[in-house]
């Protein structure tokens, strides 16, 4: 096992990202935002999941994805449930009555510091049209539940990049981390 203890050695740092090198391993690393990001796991009083469809430059192509963003990149003491309050309204135009954050983790670990909370939100109402915020190009999907995966390969099969976290997501609609019912007490991280 390699841990490493040394001083990171910055080999470029921009406005978000810098890329550092311990050793001879290179990784890139957030300069903000907490290094934490939240997915929202949303479904409205219709049964249907919220799904949300940008370009991303780094890919070149659209994706498809669930409400996600950035924890205290513009807030200085935003929490994981704060932050996915305000990206489910800012991209859907819904908001949430209840946010339960179900679990942490790396999301490229071998490249990135960067983590992410899976935060499941309950009780929905709409209150505007979503879209994004500033340049953010964003559509709404509302797709029924039980049509989501046949609609995602759908997508897949159009050309559009899924981000993978939407089938973990799915299944946590229904259940929890620890494989218990979501309609059971949740597992608090």
């Amino acid at each position: 096992m390699i841990e490493d203890t040394q001083t990171p050695e910055i080999l470029y740092q921009g406005d978000w990202l810098r890329l550092v090198k311990r050793g001879h391993w290179e990784s890139c690393e957030r300069t903000h935002a907490q290094g934490m990001a939240v997915i929202v796991i949303a479904v409205t009083p219709d049964d249907e999941v919220l799904f949300v469809e940008q370009y991303r430059v780094p890919l070149g192509a659209k994706t498809i994805e669930m409400p996600a963003g950035l924890v205290g990149d513009d807030h200085a003491h935003d929490t994981l449930e704060a932050a996915a309050r305000r990206e489910i309204v800012e991209e859907t135009g819904w908001e949430a009555g209840k946010v339960e954050v179900l679990l942490i983790g790396p999301t490229s670990s071998g490249m990135s510091n960067e983590r992410i909370a899976f935060v499941r939100a309950r009780d929905l109402r709409k209150v505007g049209d979503g879209g994004g915020v500033g340049n953010e190009d964003i559509t709404v999907h509302t797709v029924p539940r039980r049509e989501a995966p046949a609609w995602l390969m759908r997508k897949y099969k159009e050309g559009y990049e899924l981000d993978l976290k939407l089938w973990a997501g799915l299944w946590m609609i229904e259940h929890n981390p620890d494989g218990s019912r979501a309609d059971e007490e949740p597992l608090i991280v």
